[in-house]
């Protein structure tokens, strides 16, 4: 047995340059779970910079400065970030709001619909669940609950000082990296071994395919949302700005996201049209609008970006989601990607194994 283990590390760790990578990625991986809350905004505004390299280096194609194509670019981006913060968060902050104050009489309709549909056909549905719905219902929306997510609210509203200092913190990190991109990269590259061929080969790998998948998830982000909020307000449904907002940020989690959205909307629906026509059609637009989005929309956009099985991805979403939260769930894919080009990259057993023999000779 421990021959055997010590064939296998030779095969597989024998390489300088796999070795090199394995601490590499261990190095940012330790990094970023232990001091991923601290460094959050330099994250942050790495990120950012990332998603606006491509049109600062489409501009200093036209012979534009550097500086001068940062801060254009920087401005439109800050200008576009405060149009949706003041023309679209507060509207959907009502409509929130109002579905929230909303919600107990939407049950308590829904619960009502159940129990004559219970009395219509007892062979599907029964008392006692509905009962049982009511009771867990009930638990969720005690008193005791309701004053927890009050103090997380208010928590929220204490982080208002650290949302002022991200204000005014990333963006001026973020002109700095796209302004003195080559310069820090020449910089960081000190930290880090000379053999690193096989990490730069990964990165070079990942590179465009991290860039494909961001840029078209963000894309699909507004299409979706877009698409689904003209269907909602064409269909006079209530709450369509928020319902179409949640619709296209549900496209974040694969598979579970637009499972989850559903939910709401179907309440939403039914408790304002009932067992009728017009809840039916808002249901069968939704189901066209995600077969549209998983069946068209998503292999033109990822077709480069993504090759993955949908295991793959839905193991990725919660290990990564459950490590980094919300930005875990964003980025599963791209990591998911990472692993995959780090596994197809590493040296193979063959090579390995004839490495220190020529070393050796």
């Amino acid at each position: 047995m421990l021959s055997y283990l010590g064939d296998w590390y030779k095969a597989r760790f024998s390489d300088p340059q796999a070795i090199t990578l394995l601490f590499i990625l261990l190095g940012i991986g330790l990094l970023l779970y232990f001091a991923g809350g601290l460094l959050a905004p330099l994250l942050v505004a790495l990120v950012l910079a990332f998603l606006l390299e491509w049109p600062v280096a489409q501009i200093s194609r036209f012979g534009i400065n550097r500086s001068v194509g940062a801060s254009l670019i920087l401005v439109l981006f800050i200008g576009l970030m405060v149009l949706i913060a003041f023309g679209l968060v507060p509207s959907l902050w009502r409509q929130g709001i109002a579905l929230a104050t909303d919600l107990p009489v939407m049950i308590d309709t829904g619960m009502q619909s159940l129990v004559s549909l219970s009395e219509k056909y007892p062979q599907y549905i029964s008392i006692e669940q509905i009962d049982a719905m009511v009771i867990e219902l009930k638990k969720l929306l005690d008193t005791q609950h309701l004053l927890d997510i009050g103090k997380q609210l208010l928590g929220y509203s204490a982080s208002l000082l650290v949302l002022m200092v991200y204000v005014i913190l990333v963006p001026l990190l973020v002109f700095f990296f796209l302004k003195d991109k080559e310069q820090l990269i020449k910089s960081s590259k000190r930290f880090f071994p000379n053999n690193r061929d096989l990490a730069r080969k990964v990165w070079f790998e990942m590179d465009q395919q991290i860039f494909n998948y961001i840029r078209g998830k963000v894309i699909e982000i507004v299409i979706v949302g877009a698409v689904s909020y003209i269907f909602f307000a064409v269909m006079d449904l209530r709450y369509s700005a928020l319902l179409g907002v949640l619709t296209g940020l549900s496209v974040l989690i694969p598979y579970v996201g637009a499972t989850l959205v559903t939910l709401p909307i179907a309440l939403v629906a039914f408790v304002q049209w009932g067992v009728s026509p017009e809840f039916g059609y808002v249901m069968i637009g939704y189901g066209i609008i995600q077969a549209l989005d998983g069946n068209v929309l998503v292999p033109i956009l990822f077709s480069d970006a993504v090759d993955l099985h949908p295991v793959l991805i839905i193991a990725a979403v919660l290990v990564f989601g459950g490590l980094w939260g919300v930005w875990g769930v964003f980025f599963a894919i791209p990591l998911a990607s990472l692993v995959k080009a780090v596994i197809n990259a590493w040296p193979d057993s063959q090579h390995a194994e004839s490495e220190p023999i020529v070393k050796a000779d």
